[in-house]
């Protein structure tokens, strides 16, 4: 066993120094453990750890059992002789500072810290698993590192806002999720996806002043979202993006017009099943086709059916609208997409063109203010990997802070 001195010089238990160690073997399921009794120095400065003054005396003495990094593969375990001092500045009896060890806490600065930068690389119950240690122990470890850390976020410079929503939990739970996409840093995450869900973020974080500094909020094509940002940000547009309207044109389009086709061809079965089966290729991009094969395919589709060849064709040059950037132009252009719309025959598209119209302004807008939600999307994905690794999160609090976490930004 190292001495008494080295164990002191190398364990840098400021203000203590070792009077004895002992080491129990391990038994059964118990690893082996060191037990270092620790006992303050004489000549120490009694500070007190609520204003940090001197303090004048020792009140009272205690022995509390903390752990610390484990010493070779044996487990660590401090017996510290902690004090309570009086201090002239608070008037009364108050905890001593220790600089390695938090009140109330039963672990040193530096294992707590161990712990928490191993949680951002591995699940909870691997880590516990890892150091020993109960898995609610690294929880509230990891999550109170996390509310720290995100305790104060420098909003100042952030002129542009994303909002998009992702499922909590099943049963149709949501939360919400608000970024920076210049810094690509997530600002908040809450639960819910309404008006009244999103409004803490405005009226408490960023405030009546910061609201005012937005210039430019991109997200989807949600009317609760789009009303709350014009209410709380007076200087913002809305600006809505190119990935969810293509998915709602191939919803509500390109999927209805198929299904209508494969009815209408019913009596034909072999024609109907290629109609059936060629959901992918419609909705897909033709770039993103996995094989030649797949873009021959498409191609024989297109050309054996004209109103699968028009909502394809429509799809293809709607994405036109969010590489213009001057609106005269796109308005000229959205014209001219209309037409073909309605000249089309195909009452699933003239509907979406129809439902699409309010919607114009927020798309004009990225004209000015050329945002898209690719990060968001992106952030869902990372959002399922989170969940997955703890097998779902019952601390909505805590799994807000991981996802927060995961995407940091510039953190000042």
């Amino acid at each position: 066993m190292p001495s008494e001195d080295l164990l002191s010089q190398l364990g840098h238990w400021a203000g203590y120094h070792v009077t004895e160690v002992q080491r129990e073997a391990a038994t059964g399921d118990q690893p082996a453990t060191i037990r270092i009794r620790l006992e303050p120095d004489a000549d120490r400065p009694l500070l007190c750890d609520h204003c940090g003054g001197v303090a004048e005396r020792v009140h009272d003495r205690t022995w509390r059992t903390v752990r610390d990094l484990p010493l070779f593969e044996d487990r660590t375990e401090l017996e510290v002789q902690t004090c309570r001092v009086w201090c002239p500045h608070c008037q009364g009896p108050k905890r001593e500072r220790v600089d390695w060890l938090d009140a109330h806490q039963r672990l040193t600065r530096r294992f707590a810290d161990s712990i928490f930068n191993l949680c951002q690389m591995l699940p909870i119950a691997q880590v516990a698993a890892f150091y020993g240690v109960h898995w609610h122990t690294v929880k509230q470890v990891d999550k109170r590192a996390l509310a720290a850390r995100f305790e104060t976020v420098d909003l100042t410079d952030v002129t542009v806002l994303g909002i998009d929503e992702f499922a909590l939990h099943k049963g149709h739970r949501y939360a919400t999720v608000l970024i920076d996409p210049t810094r690509k840093q997530v600002l908040w995450v809450g639960a819910g996806r309404s008006r009244e869900a999103i409004r803490p973020f405005f009226t408490e974080v960023l405030g009546p002043e910061g609201c005012a500094r937005i210039e430019a909020v991109v997200m989807d094509m949600s009317t609760a979202f789009e009303q709350e940002v014009r209410a709380q940000c007076p200087n913002a547009e809305v600006v809505f993006d190119l990935f969810h309207v293509v998915a709602k044109y191939g919803r509500e389009v390109i999927d209805r017009v198929r299904v209508d086709e494969a009815n209408r061809l019913r009596h034909d079965k072999a024609a109907r099943k290629v109609v059936k089966g060629s959901r992918w290729l419609l909705l897909r991009n033709r770039d993103n086709l996995a094989s030649d094969r797949d873009r021959v395919r498409l191609n024989e589709l297109l050309d054996a059916n004209q109103a699968l060849m028009t909502v394809y064709l429509l799809k293809e040059d709607l994405k036109a609208l969010w590489r213009y950037r001057h609106a005269g132009y796109a308005r000229r252009f959205w014209q001219q997409w209309l037409e073909r719309a309605e000249s089309s025959g195909l009452e699933p598209l003239k509907r979406f063109a129809e439902r699409l119209q309010p919607y114009l302004r927020g798309i004009f807008a990225h004209c000015r203010h050329p945002l898209h939600t690719s990060l968001l999307e992106g952030i869902n994905n990372r959002i399922k990997v989170i969940k997955r690794m703890a097998y779902g999160f019952r601390d909505e609090a805590y799994f807000f802070l991981k996802i927060r976490a995961a995407f940091p930004g510039n953190v000042r």
